[in-house]
C-alpha cells in the first residue's frame, strides 16, 4: 500500500507536493471504518483518495509523475532529470546545466502491512544526487538504514561552448564522485560495486544493483514498486486495454465471476456477458435482460461509451480489492454518473483487501464529507500568474467542520482553491 508520496520540479509543479494515506488520528475514524486499513504494523491507511482541479490544473501531472518515477526503475541505465519534464520557471535559456534541475521523488510504502519502505531519489541533469533506502518493521520503530549513494562532488564543463552558451545539446565533459554506504555488505562486494559508477555520471539506480546481488530489502522494495503501484493517465478504453494487455493474467480476470460483478455495477440489468479472446473491447457480448424476463444481446464496441470504458475500469478496480494493486487513475469517473461513482468507493471499502484507488476527478460530489475523510479529499490548485500547481488536502483546513460545513460551496466560491476563479 502506498502511504505517502512526495516529489518537485515537474512539469507544472515547482514546490514540494504531498499526497499521504494515513486516516485521520482522531474519533471521526469510528464513522468511516470501513475506509482504511489496520495494517500489522501499526498504520492505519486509507484505502482510496480522490483529487479534484479544474482543467489543466495539474492533476494529470500528478499521475505522471509517478509514471516518470516508475520508468527508473523499468529503464535503468541511467536515472536523470530531462528537461522535458522540469518545471517552465526553473529552465534557464536552452543550456540545461544553467537550468535548476534538481528533481526529487521520496516515496513510503509496504505490500502486507509487515515491512515498511522509505525510498528517496534525488536526480539532476547530470544523474543522481541522492539514493536512500530505509525500512522498518511497525509503526513504532525507526527506519534503518540499507542504502545511500551521495554525490561528493562533481566537476563539468561544457567542451564545445562557453559559459553563456545558449545551445540545446551541450558537449559536456567531465568527472563525478559518490559516496556509498551499505550496512552489513562485504566489503569486497562493496568496492566492486564502486567501479560500476563510471565517470561520466552514467548511473542507473544503484538499489537495483544491491536487488540484483541478493540485498533481500532492496529486492521487496522494487517488486513492490514494479508490481504494485499502477498509474493510468489516459481513461480512453481502448489505451487502457493494451497497457492492461501487457499483464500476463489479464484474460483470466475477464472470466472471473467477481469481474463481472463489478462490470454489472454499470447496469444491473447485465444478467451476462461472453468475453471473446481476440477483441474483448469490440466482440464481447453484453446480454441484458428487462423486467419482463426478455433477454437482449449487444457486442460491446457497440455499446455505450460509459459501458464501453467501465469494461476497462473494472480491471482495474479488480486488480485493487482482489490482487492488492495501487491503482492511480487520471479522470476515472469522467463519463460516469455519481451514483456509480459512489457504487465503486463503496465496493472498495467494502471489501477487506490492501490495495487502493487514487483518482483525479471533475465531480465536485465527491466532496462530501458523509463518505470521505478530509483526509481523503485533496485539491489541485495552478496559480493564474507562475502557472505552477500545488497540491493539497481538505485536512489542511482545520476550519472544515463534519457536521457544518458545505464543502462543495466552499470550493465552487473558491475558497478552497482549485477552482478558476481569480
Amino acid at each position: 500500500m502506498l502511504m505517502s508520496y512526495k516529489y518537485n520540479n515537474f512539469l507544472s509543479f515547482r514546490e514540494d507536493a504531498e499526497l499521504t494515506l494515513f486516516a485521520a488520528n482522531t474519533k471521526v475514524k469510528k464513522r468511516f471504518s470501513n475506509n482504511y486499513v489496520e495494517l500489522p504494523n501499526g498504520y492505519h491507511v486509507l484505502k482510496d483518495a480522490v483529487i479534484v482541479g479544474e482543467n489543466a490544473g495539474g492533476k494529470s501531472n500528478f499521475v505522471r509523475s509517478i509514471q516518470y518515477f516508475l520508468s527508473f526503475f523499468i529503464s535503468s541505465d541511467r536515472a536523470s532529470s530531462s528537461k522535458s519534464t522540469i518545471n517552465n520557471n526553473n529552465i534557464n535559456g536552452k543550456c540545461p546545466i544553467k537550468s535548476e534541475s534538481n528533481q526529487r521523488f521520496e516515496i513510503e510504502l509496504t505490500a502486507d502491512g509487515s515491512n515498511i519502505y522509505k525510498y528517496l531519489l534525488h536526480v539532476d541533469f547530470l544523474g543522481i544526487v541522492e539514493e536512500k533506502l530505509e525500512m522498518k518493521e511497525k509503526k513504532t520503530a525507526v527506519y534503518k538504514p540499507i542504502m545511500r549513494l551521495i554525490r561528493t562532488d562533481n566537476k563539468f564543463m561544457c567542451e564545445s561552448f562557453s559559459d553563456s552558451c545558449e545551445k540545446e545539446e551541450c558537449n559536456l565533459k567531465g568527472s563525478m564522485s559518490y559516496d556509498m554506504t551499505i550496512p552489513g555488505m562485504n566489503k569486497e562486494i562493496q568496492k566492486s560495486l564502486e567501479k560500476t559508477i563510471d565517470e561520466d555520471g552514467s548511473l542507473g539506480l544503484f538499489v537495483t544493483k544491491i536487488a540484483l546481488l541478493g540485498n533481500k530489502a532492496a529486492v521487496d522494495f522494487i517488486n513492490i514498486v514494479k508490481n504494485n503501484i499502477c498509474p493510468e493517465t489516459n481513461p480512453l478504453n481502448y489505451d487502457l486495454y493494451l497497457s492492461i494487455k501487457k499483464e500476463v493474467d489479464y484474460n483470466e480476470i475477464l472470466h472471473t465471476k467477481e469481474f463481472f460483478n463489478i462490470f454489472r455495477m454499470v447496469d444491473y440489468s447485465i444478467c451476462d456477458i461472453k468475453i471473446d479472446e481476440e477483441k474483448p473491447f469490440i466482440e464481447t457480448i453484453v446480454y441484458r435482460k428487462n423486467k419482463n424476463g426478455d433477454i437482449f444481446s449487444r457486442k460491446i464496441g457497440a455499446d455505450s461509451s460509459g459501458v464501453r470504458e467501465f469494461f476497462a475500469w473494472a480491471i482495474q478496480i479488480y486488480r485493487v480489492v482482489y490482487e492488492n494493486k495501487v491503482v492511480i487513475a487520471d479522470e476515472m469517473d469522467r463519463v460516469l454518473n455519481p451514483i456509480l461513482s459512489d457504487r465503486v468507493i463503496a465496493f472498495i471499502n467494502g471489501k477487506s483487501h490492501y490495495g487502493q484507488f487514487i483518482f483525479t476527478s471533475h465531480n465536485v460530489l465527491h466532496l462530501d464529507l458523509k463518505n470521505y475523510m478530509k483526509e481523503q479529499i485533496y485539491f489541485v490548485s495552478k496559480d493564474v500568474e507562475t502557472l505552477e500547481s500545488e497540491l493539497y488536502s481538505l485536512a489542511d483546513f482545520p476550519d472544515v467542520r463534519y457536521e457544518t460545513t458545505k464543502v462543495y460551496e466552499f470550493y465552487m466560491k473558491g475558497i478552497l482553491g482549485g477552482t478558476a476563479i481569480e
